[in-house]
Parts: structure tokens; C-alpha cells; sequence
């Protein structure tokens, strides 16, 4: 049975920094020498990425600190709390514009809810507020992608396709809200520093079920996933949670790892699904940082195929699960060149872990010519991708 994401709504927090801009306050408040002050202008000036978002309203505010610069780091309990205030929000609003646009599903259709975060944490939890904030059934079955890292709107999209093949009749809103820069860590360290340099806040919903798409608007259509560890890596990437918010391990070294295995992890599972690199019209890849585009774009031979990738890099930073749902939504929006359009969507994560997706990008002329044998859907705007709240 086919399963389609029929709509993917994309949000940003309004407050806007330009990369420069941090820079320029990390020299402030970490460069007491020559050494750590070329690290944080190679970091930054080679990050790729020129704009990001977060919930914090200035940089006075430091990002992440409390009191400011000179002042007592903020705790975890603290950073929980700006966490529990902005999210609470952001997974409301997003789950209305994904709702909003695709008035083929109306909101007491969706039969479940999976929420993704792993940058805090709340109970009752997004799941309670879009219930009590947005017209679904009370009744609606409710899961938690939690504390899964960069990775996790893969198993989000995993469960929905497993859901929809067993119920026909299910529907599932999927929302994701990742507010990282409430985790910046204002050390020193090249984990602080690189973390510091990419990270950022977004948030995203989705709406998928088994129905035929909207025949006017091209949809996603969910094919196979894998998973997977590569090998001797669990110390180069991890997330914790300290004393003075979420920690993370991001060692230098993952583009290097990433690059010695992915061909080695790619190949079955597209041997699998009968397929081969060259099959793919549409590389999606989590733009966990500039680095990691470069390598896999040399490992896999790909001439301008991560455009979209290093767009959303460029404009919005790494926003953790998020991300992938920025560059999906940015790629459903692009001319379609045939019916079908092979996508192949991969993010990393802690562990390292490996997530791919294949998918196919429908053209509404592929859809309008299968429709005779399914039951039509008669809005125009039901698989609009949604403006960016900036």
C-alpha cells in the first residue's frame, strides 16, 4: 500500500542572527588567546551558513547564558523552562499551517500524533497542548520521538508509513520542534565551539495518510527505510545532558567517518530496494554541516545535487531532526522534471547512526492519471508546502 506526505508545513522562531554577528561575540567572550580565536574564525567563516534563528530574543542575552556573558551560566532546569514556554508554541502553530493548507484533511480525521524533540522536554507535552489548541479528536493516538539527536524525524517517518499500512483509514500529523540554541554552551572547547557554529531553532509538521494525493500539488511517497551503525564511532558523536543544559559530543572527525563508510552502508540498502546511485534524481541529506555535504557529495560523485541541502545550511543552520523536513519541503517546491522522481533522504546522528529513506517525489500528472482507480481529492491546496515564518 502507498503512503504519501501530503503537506509539509515549515516554521522558524522570529528572532534572526546573522552568522557574522555570532562570531564576532564568541571572539568577545572566548578568544583570551591567538590559538582559540583563529579556531572560532575558521569555524565560523567555513560553517557555510550565513543566517540562523532562535527563540532567544537578542544576543545580549547571550544565547543560552542567563545573566549575560559575565555572569552565571544558565542551568538546565532553566533552559528546560525556555524550552517548555517557546515550544509549547512553535508545535501549536505549526500543526495549524500544516492543518490549514491541506483542507482535504480535516483536523478530526487524524487518527494519530507522533511529536519529535530531543532538545527538552515537557509533561503533558506537545501532544496535550495541539490537542487542547487544535480541533482533533480527543481520542487521537499519541507517540514520542524523544532525545533521538539530528536522526530523529527518521523513525517519526518510519512509524507514520507502518501506521498508515496497517489502518488505511489512519491519518497521522507528524510535528517536530528543536530549539537548540537554548543549549549553547559558551566554553572553549572544540565541541563547544563547533556546536556553537551550527546549530540553531525550527520547527515542522507533516500530514500523511494512504490516500491519493491532491492531483494539482506533487506529494511524497514513502518506499523503504534502513538503519544503521557505522562502525567505532560512539565516542565522536553524543548528546547528554549536563549541569548547564543539553552537552554535545561533535568530534572533527565524523565528516572523515561518515566519508570511510557511506559507501559501504549505501550500496546494500539500495541494492535492496533495486537501485543504484545513479538511479537518484534527488539527494535530501540532513545538512548536519558544510564539511559533511563535501565529503558525501565527493564520496558518491554528485555534481550540484546537495544544492538544496547547503541552501537550507546556508539560511537556517543545523536544526537538528528538523532540518530534513526543510529540505524535503524546499524540494517538493522545485519544477518536476518527470512523473516520478527518485529521492534518496539520509540524515547522521549519535552513535554515529545512519538513517536513509527512499522516497518518490509524485508529479500531479503521475497523480491525475492513476486516479481513475482511487478517489479524487477536489482541493487545489492541500499538498502546499507552506511559507517559512521568518
Amino acid at each position: 500500500m502507498s503512503v504519501f506526505v501530503h503537506q509539509i508545513a515549515c516554521q522558524v522562531p522570529q528572532y534572526l542572527y546573522d552568522q557574522d554577528t555570532i562570531r564576532q561575540k564568541m571572539l568577545q567572550w572566548l578568544a583570551p588567546d591567538r590559538k582559540t580565536e583563529r579556531i572560532i574564525n575558521r569555524v565560523y567563516k567555513e560553517s557555510g551558513i550565513q543566517t540562523r534563528y532562535s527563540v532567544l530574543p537578542n544576543t545580549g542575552l547571550a544565547l543560552g547564558l542567563k545573566n549575560g556573558p559575565c555572569e552565571e551560566t544558565a542551568g538546565t532546569a532553566y533552559r528546560n523552562a525556555l524550552y517548555t514556554e517557546s515550544a509549547r508554541q512553535l508545535y501549536v502553530d505549526v500543526a495549524k499551517e500544516a492543518l490549514a493548507n491541506c483542507p482535504d484533511i480535516q483536523p478530526e480525521q487524524v487518527t494519530h500524533l507522533i511529536t519529535v524533540s530531543c532538545t527538552g522536554f515537557f509533561n503533558p507535552g506537545p501532544d496535550y497542548e495541539i490537542l487542547r489548541q487544535v480541533p482533533l479528536n480527543p481520542t487521537v493516538q499519541r507517540f514520542h520521538i524523544g532525545f533521538m539527536g539530528c536522526y530523529g524525524a527518521f523513525p517519526a517517518l518510519r512509524l507514520a508509513q507502518s501506521i498508515c499500512q496497517a489502518d488505511p483509514e489512519a491519518c497521522v500529523l507528524i510535528t517536530d520542534v528543536e530549539l537548540c540554541s537554548l543549549h549553547l554552551q559558551i566554553q572553549s572547547d572544540l565541541n563547544s565551539i563547533l556546536g556553537g557554529a551550527l546549530f540553531a531553532d525550527g520547527a515542522a509538521a507533516l500530514l500523511v495518510n494512504s490516500q491519493t494525493p491532491n492531483p494539482t500539488r506533487p506529494a511524497l511517497e514513502l518506499n523503504h527505510f534502513a538503519t544503521t551503525l557505522l562502525p567505532n564511532s560512539e565516542t565522536d558523536m553524543a548528546w547528554t545532558i549536563g549541569d548547564q543544559g543539553f552537552e554535545m559530543i561533535l568530534s572533527p572527525q565524523v565528516p572523515k567517518l561518515i566519508e570511510a563508510n557511506l559507501l559501504d552502508v549505501l550500496h546494500p540498502s539500495l541494492h535492496q530496494w533495486g537501485r543504484e546511485v545513479s538511479d537518484i534524481q534527488h539527494w535530501a541529506v540532513h545538512p548536519g554541516g558544510k564539511a559533511i555535504l563535501d565529503r558525501i557529495e565527493a564520496t558518491l560523485m554528485l555534481e550540484d545535487q546537495l544544492t538544496i541541502s547547503r541552501s537550507i545550511l546556508h539560511d537556517y543552520g543545523n536544526m537538528s531532526s528538523a532540518t530534513i523536513f526543510f529540505v524535503l519541503q524546499s524540494l517538493l517546491k522545485q519544477p518536476t522534471q518527470t512523473t516520478q522522481e527518485p529521492i534518496l533522504a539520509m540524515a547522521f546522528g549519535p552513535g554515529l547512526t545512519m538513517e536513509m529513506g527512499l522516497m518518490h517525489k509524485i508529479s500531479p500528472t503521475h497523480i491525475e492519471s492513476n486516479t481513475h482507480s482511487q478517489t479524487l481529492y477536489t482541493s487545489e491546496s492541500c499538498v502546499s508546502t507552506g511559507d517559512t515564518v521568518q
